[in-house]
């Protein structure tokens, strides 16, 4: 993967925490720390005519996101998610509808910025709406690389539309509930992690796969072969954002041509290093992560 550019495609909004509010929504999330690995990358979206669609517009620019293709909308709101935190740190989501996100229009200039760019990142929560859903499937038609990041919010996904964007996809990342959850929706007969990423890859025709495993790290599935990283100790703070900063971690590294063991080692530091702090994109700096890293 020698060219350096992704697209992140679905939800930008706030999260509303007890003591206040942060720019959030998973591709958002994705973006902001591959842009933050020097990966060239761009968000479309859709915002409300409001001051939250402001900030959300200012945060990406100062990220050196390309924001092009994000639309306002003048008779929906920017997005609101309610996090409610338990004592562990893990987070339940309430989330407002209807949004600018769930409005997400196809354009000419959207289509060319997919088919350009080098991956193409999205998840299940934008399809809650038919107007987003239709662009997305427009958009996979034309992406290279299609990276599905699953993300289930209950109740916006069912087992046809999981199906299709799995097929669809040439990466997916689960984490290990959704994993287990899904591949028993598909009829698998297996009870083991590694037996049922298998079953997934068979059943949907996806070669690369990957599964985070919460503080005891993750497995990849890359060209037939798994890798694993046993996780790092931290204290955890909030895991707002952990996954999609591994994720962005991973994929990071694996268009800079790291090989996947090297490249998961990473991933799983950053996440943790993300759970350890407040917030879904705190900045953390290379140094902080080798030093973290022990190399």
């Amino acid at each position: 993967m020698a060219n350096n550019r992704a697209v992140c495609f679905g939800e930008v909004l706030f999260d509303v925490f007890p003591d206040g509010e942060r720019i959030g929504g998973a591709p958002l999330n994705v973006a902001s720390r591959l842009s933050s690995l020097g990966v060239q990358t761009e968000m479309i979206s859709s915002i409300g005519n409001d001051e939250r669609g402001n900030k959300i517009m200012g945060c990406l620019q100062e990220k050196n996101i390309s924001t092009k293709n994000i639309t306002t909308k003048e008779d929906y709101p920017t997005g609101l998610v309610h996090v409610t935190l338990s004592e562990s740190g893990s987070a339940t989501y309430e989330i407002d509808y209807p949004a600018a996100w769930d409005k997400i229009e196809v354009s000419e200039a959207m289509n060319t910025s997919v088919s350009d760019s080098n991956i193409f990142i999205f998840g299940s929560l934008v399809c809650r709406d038919e107007i987003s859903r239709s662009t997305l499937f427009d958009l996979l038609e034309v992406a290279k690389y299609k990276v599905f990041d699953i993300n289930l919010r209950p109740p916006y996904f069912d087992k046809n539309l999981l199906i299709a964007l799995m097929e669809k996809a040439n990466f997916i990342k689960f984490n290990d509930d959704e994993l287990f959850e899904i591949a028993e929706m598909l009829g698998s007969p297996f009870h083991s992690l590694e037996q049922n990423i298998h079953f997934l890859a068979e059943k949907t025709n996806t070669r690369d796969i990957c599964v985070t495993k919460g503080r005891h790290g993750a497995v990849l599935l890359k060209d037939e072969k798994l890798y694993y990283n046993s996780g790092f100790k931290i204290e955890v703070k909030d895991t707002v954002g952990a996954g999609d900063s591994f994720l962005a971690s991973l994929l990071a590294k694996l268009l800079q041509d790291e090989e996947p063991q090297q490249a998961l080692n990473f991933a799983c530091a950053v996440g943790a290093l993300v759970a350890s702090e407040e917030g879904a994109n705190p900045d953390i700096p290379n140094a902080k992560i080798s030093a973290f890293m022990n190399v």
